[in-house]
């Protein structure tokens, strides 16, 4: 491979890596064909790119990110695969899924919001990891429940109010 090549390999996973604030190191090296073909249908149903790359180019592309990815380096040995995902544990849960009928892939990092988990004894950790958009939506719906309740106890109390001055109001007449 010519240097040309291996820097515009180098540019286009650096890219992916700031586009993709989550993304997992994985390997897949013992899957068959079949399996590996199973492995890529499987990502693509559901929003999840693979990417098998060298170890070298990945962890140039690392550097040039300007994100301190660091913690990720010792994992770059043997075949590593990348699974870029929008949302932080769908890779986590393809994997734990795909591991229902194969030994692979094994996890070997993820990197999500800025945060690196090392190690495939991650993963059930990693499948309970909410999204940044789950977070919001979880603390709005906690600042809304007490103003619901408000809104409640208040309307319900001025059906009450209406109907005691409804009965007074008959009682004088």
């Amino acid at each position: 491979m010519r240097k040309e090549e291996k820097l515009s390999i180098i540019e286009g996973i650096a890219e992916k890596l700031v586009a993709n604030p989550n993304f997992y190191l994985t390997d897949i090296s013992d899957l068959n064909a079949e399996s590996t073909a199973k492995l890529r249908r499987l990502c693509f149903s559901r929003d999840i790119e693979l990417l098998v790359v060298k170890n070298a180019l990945l962890r140039k592309a690392m550097e040039r990110t300007g994100v301190d990815m660091s913690e990720l380096y010792d994992v770059l040995k043997g075949a590593t695969s990348i699974m870029f995902s929008e949302t932080g544990n769908a890779p986590a849960k393809l994997i734990k899924d795909f591991r229902k009928t194969s030994a692979r892939p094994v996890l070997k990092a993820a990197f999500i919001e800025e945060a690196a988990y090392i190690g495939d004894n991650q993963i059930d950790f990693l499948i309970n990891v909410k999204s940044k958009n789950d977070l919001i939506g979880d603390l709005v719906a906690l600042l809304q429940s007490p103003a619901k309740n408000v809104i409640g106890a208040l309307q319900s109390g001025g059906h009450k109010l209406s109907g005691i001055v409804k009965t007074l109001s008959e009682r004088e007449g």
